[in-house]
Formats: C-alpha cells, sequence, structure tokens
C-alpha cells in the first residue's frame, strides 16, 4: 500500500476589483445573463461567459423544467454554444455567478459534477488548461486554473481506449 496526496491551487479574490478590467467584463456578462436564467422552480439563478481564444465571449444561464432533469446548467449552456459556433475553438476562461430568490449567496458557487465533466471534455480536447472564476451574488470570487483542481480523478478519453 502507498499513500499519495493530491493537492489543488486555488486564488481567491475579495473583490472584483482586484480582477482585470477585461475579467471584470466577463464577470458582469455571467451577472447580467443571471439575472435572466430560468428558473421557476428552484429559485436558484445561474449566468456564465465563456471567453475563446479568438476573443470572442459566449454566455448561458441555467433553463430548468418542469419534468426534471430536463433543464440544463447556465456553464453548459454557454460552452455548448461556443462550440457550436466554433468547434475548433479554444476555451480561455469561465466566469461563473449564482444567486437565490430566496437567500442571500454570498459564497463562491462552483460548477456542478455535470458541468465540471463538460469543462472536462474541453480541457482534454483543446490539451490546455481553462481558467474557471465562480462566485455567489456577493463575496469572494475563487479562480481554479484548470477543471483537474476541480476534478483531480477526472474521467476523459483516455479511459475509452
Amino acid at each position: 500500500m502507498h499513500d499519495h496526496e493530491i493537492s489543488t491551487k486555488f486564488t481567491v479574490f475579495d473583490s472584483s476589483k482586484e480582477l482585470s478590467i477585461a475579467e471584470q467584463k466577463l464577470l458582469e456578462t455571467a451577472i447580467a445573463i443571471r439575472d435572466s436564467a430560468y428558473a421557476p422552480y428552484s429559485g436558484f439563478l445561474v449566468g456564465a461567459s465563456v471567453l475563446m481564444q479568438n476573443g470572442d465571449v459566449f454566455s448561458g444561464n441555467n433553463q430548468e423544467n418542469a419534468a426534471y432533469p430536463s433543464g440544463i446548467c447556465a456553464e453548459r449552456v454557454a460552452i455548448w454554444s461556443a462550440m457550436a459556433a466554433l468547434p475548433k475553438g479554444r476555451i480561455k476562461k469561465i466566469f461563473i455567478s449564482a444567486r437565490s430568490e430566496k437567500t442571500l449567496v454570498d459564497r463562491p458557487v462552483a460548477p456542478c459534477g455535470a458541468c465540471r465533466q463538460a469543462i472536462a471534455e474541453y480541457e482534454t480536447k483543446q490539451d490546455e488548461n481553462i481558467e474557471i472564476f465562480f462566485t455567489g451574488e456577493t463575496g469572494k470570487i475563487v479562480k481554479a486554473n484548470s477543471i483537474k483542481d476541480l476534478l483531480p480523478w477526472m474521467f476523459d478519453n483516455s479511459m475509452l481506449s
């Protein structure tokens, strides 16, 4: 038996003022689209913006459905919109913001497991890290340098060979 250790590294920003101007705009895009999410059942609204290598920005928000689990998360809406428009594009950064209509979300909200797997697919495909920034309605902003920081034992296409 051998013990192994996995460590991850995150950057935590106390406010958006610590981000670059370009990153602040990406966060603002995620916040704006978040507030028009269709979340009549959970009241939990999420927005995401995706920066592509060519500078294009795509955004998405969560879309719920009475026939659970037919809805879809904001991250996957944004990522799949980007990849549908730019199939050979490379994702550089993803910004995620969440808020609730029921309570104040004052801590960072990381992507769910399904969204982590979707991000892993594209990070593996492009063989280049995707920076992931996530926050709540207020409070700190967390930056992961790669999906591997959120999903160190990720399943990818190498498992299928």
